[in-house]
């Protein structure tokens, strides 16, 4: 074998960090505060309090592999954590505030975190659960809303009495970067030890035109949180490239991100589906209030994005979406709905359709679906199976070695998402595997009743899933919130599917709700619906007899 004569150049971050201060210096990071009030540096700054914050937790006692802690929001002291911790050789192990604080507590012990940095404002929070860490070694407080408790670590006292001079260590870029963990709305959440080749890749490949097509022209903001799967690997790709970097801190209502959008010219936001609807609905009412010809696209991901979204923002307010999916344990991104140049001469219906699918693997990711017994499954858009993928920024194990039924014997992860695959490859979400509907041994996809519901012009969002029934096993029921000052009754309801789908689909019945309950990242939380509504035909079929 002839052997190439390349550099072996390591693919870590700090190469982000000496690329970031050597080119894009002037580049601006934006945050809004608790107070609602901006904070505006340049990237310049950033690298210098970084190397400051590496400095701070080497004194400290932060050595490599030690696990530092985030419970933080969306702003620039949470960045510099993404960048100075894994540069210096440490991991951020980013926790989700929205869990439990039981579920944070089990979480913090698995990974051992040694160091936490926590936001003032959750202190209150990571009180209900830093009892039961005993491996914390020191607790950092960030002063987001006032000075830190007396007794407490500083974090801006911390990086004052250091001089930013740190040199970041040459780091072997198969080590660990970052470690995220699972939601766990299937047993205990687990653990992705990210590296920092992972990292790097897929940053790449986000930036790529056919991907995010992120930029140094780019105003990027990231919606979905920090805590959550690297934010979708945002903040790396906006400061890889120099663009503006945008973070809304603990203010997610709809009109403030509007407000944030319009006033710093954001040209790329990425959030799950019921950020947007919020948003879709505020603008359905004031159309002609913000001014977002600086907005390129918005990136919908965490949960199937209703079509009926995307036609509302295009066709009413011309703003683009891109929907695109990805998991944990995918880093998250693993594919794309970007319709194909060879797709321009198909219908707008058509494309509309396109981009409400998953859509198609990004660069070195692979899939496939297979069938219960783990037969492989043909391309043909409609056979459903289990989809599985593969790839440099996918999982090849949880850490501690969990959950090894996930993985295949021949390298594949199995995702847990019941899907079709057309000949062009574009993957469809028809369910989740554990909320898949088999009414008299036939699957239903909820999903694609979910959207066509919220295609209804009174519909504010739906949740489809399985409830019992003494004849089918399972049937669908729908879970529906209704727009403000809308109505729809059940037949209506009926009436609007029939159109679209063969009758035994047809919900079995309808619930009405205020809200429809949200895991921690805002997707529908069907296991709570099936246990609060799941007995509803047994009893609907009781009363009648």
């Amino acid at each position: 074998m002839l052997t190439g004569r390349m550099m072996d150049f390591p693919l870590t971050l700090t190469h982000f960090l000496d690329r970031a201060r050597t080119y894009f210096g002037q580049s601006e990071i934006v945050s809004r505060q608790p107070d609602r009030s901006l904070h505006r540096y340049t990237y310049a700054d950033f690298s210098r309090r970084a190397r400051q914050l590496a400095e701070a937790l080497t004194r400290l006692g932060v050595k490599p592999g030690d696990r530092v802690a985030s419970l933080c929001w969306n702003h620039y002291r949470h960045l510099e954590l993404y960048f100075a911790v894994p540069a210096m050789g440490a991991v951020l192990h980013t926790l989700n505030l929205r869990l439990h604080p039981n579920d944070l507590g089990y979480i913090a012990r698995h990974a051992e975190d040694r160091f936490i940095v926590v936001d003032r404002s959750l202190l209150p929070l990571l009180e209900k659960f830093i009892g039961s860490v005993p491996s914390v070694a020191h607790i950092i407080v960030v002063p987001d809303d006032g000075p830190a408790p007396e007794g407490r670590l500083d974090y801006e006292r911390l990086l004052a009495a250091e001089p930013g001079t740190f040199v970041f260590p040459p780091l072997e870029e198969r080590s660990a970067a970052m470690l995220c963990y699972t939601s766990g709305t299937t047993g205990n959440p687990k653990g992705v030890l990210y590296t920092h080749r992972s990292i790097v890749l897929h940053t790449l490949a986000e930036c790529m035109a056919d991907t995010f097509g992120i930029g140094e022209a780019d105003a990027v903001m990231p919606v979905v949180p920090m805590f959550h799967a690297a934010a979708w690997g945002m903040p790396f790709a906006g400061f890889f490239t120099g663009s503006k970097i945008v973070l809304p801190g603990p203010h997610l209502e709809p009109t403030s991100l509007l407000d944030l959008m319009a006033a710093e010219r954001v040209t790329l936001a990425a959030g799950v589906p019921t950020i947007w609807l919020g948003i879709l609905a505020l603008l359905d009412q004031e159309p002609s209030r913000w001014d977002l010809k600086s907005v390129r696209g918005m990136l919908i991901g965490g949960s199937a994005a209703p079509q009926a979204m995307i036609e509302g923002f295009q066709n009413r307010h011309g703003l683009a979406v891109t929907h695109a999916w990805g998991m944990t344990e995918l880093q998250p991104v693993g594919t794309i709905a970007r319709p194909r140049h060879s797709h321009q001469g198909k219908s707008p219906a058509e494309r509309f359709a396109l981009r409400a699918t998953q859509g198609y693997a990004l660069p070195f990711v692979e899939v496939r679906h297979v069938s219960d017994s783990g037969e492989v499954l043909p391309w043909d858009g409609t056979t459903m199976g289990e989809l599985e993928v593969r790839g440099p920024w996918v999982a090849s194990s949880y850490y501690g070695d969990e959950g090894a039924d996930r993985f295949t014997p021949d390298g594949w992860f199995k995702t847990g998402d019941v899907v079709t695959l057309d000949a062009e490859g574009f993957v469809r979400i028809t369910d989740r595997s554990k909320d898949v509907i088999k009414s008299g041994g036939e699957w239903i996809s909820s999903v694609a009743l979910e959207n066509a519901l919220m295609a209804h012009p009174a519909v504010l969002e739906a949740a489809v899933f399985a409830a019992k029934d003494t004849k089918w096993d399972e049937r669908p029921l729908a879970a529906v919130v209704l727009k403000p000052g809308q109505s729809a009754t059940r037949e209506q309801l009926a009436a609007h599917l029939e159109t679209h789908f063969a009758k035994w689909w047809l919900p079995e019945d309808y619930v009405f709700l205020a809200q429809i309950p949200r895991t921690s990242t805002g997707k529908f939380l069907k296991t709570k619906l099936r246990e609060d509504h799941g007995d509803h035909l047994l009893k609907r079929a009781n009363k009648e007899r």
